[in-house]
């Protein structure tokens, strides 16, 4: 099980936000844990947005999902429009972990009010995910220009590639009308 979700070890550790206080769950029978333990950076809340990795391959970010009922067709084949959601969280997470905020975007002081949107996206199903997989969504950056950005998506079970993406996205006004991707997003892609 994930760290601080609990464990085999008799124990259930509730989630937590941090701030609040920790809560820890005995099952009959086992050895009492007293502790109380505050969120001090010694336990975290779980990594809900993924994580970026940097090396020899490049930066990209990986978004682990788990695959529910909600997300299969009636033969418990993963849908089709799931891996569209996924990647969205992926594509989300990512910008957020680089410090590039949806809201920053809308409520930004020094400029008209802007969000991203998706001019393009093709996407090719290798092999079928099902119910209970344990899935990696990765995100890179592919092109960018002065006014678009290319995001490639790859989602994984196990290494193993079941679905390929590409999505362009741009930055438009509240209006509709396509700007320049503001200096901060091309800095965080290193453009």
């Amino acid at each position: 099980m994930r760290a601080g979700m609990g464990g085999g070890d008799g124990h259930c550790r509730l989630p937590f936000a941090p701030g609040r206080r920790h809560i820890t769950v005995t099952r009959p029978g086992a050895e009492q844990d007293m502790t109380d333990e505050r969120d001090s950076g010694s336990r975290r809340w779980p990594d809900l947005a993924g994580h970026i990795i940097d090396d020899e391959c490049g930066r990209r970010h990986v978004l682990p999902v788990r695959v529910y009922f909600e997300d299969t067709d009636f033969s418990g084949v993963v849908y089709h429009a799931s891996y569209v959601r996924w990647c969205e969280r992926g594509r989300s997470d990512f910008l957020r972990l680089l410090g590039i905020s949806h809201k920053a975007l809308i409520d930004r002081a020094d400029a008209p009010p802007a969000a991203f949107v998706v001019r393009r996206l093709a996407i090719e199903f290798l092999k079928p995910a099902r119910i209970d997989d344990e899935l990696e969504i990765v995100t890179r950056v592919g092109e960018t220009t002065a006014a678009t950005l290319e995001l490639v998506q790859s989602v994984h079970r196990d290494g193993v590639a079941l679905a390929e993406a590409k999505v362009l996205v741009l930055v438009v006004t509240t209006a509709g009308r396509p700007i320049r991707l503001p200096t901060a997003i091309r800095a965080a892609f290193g453009g």
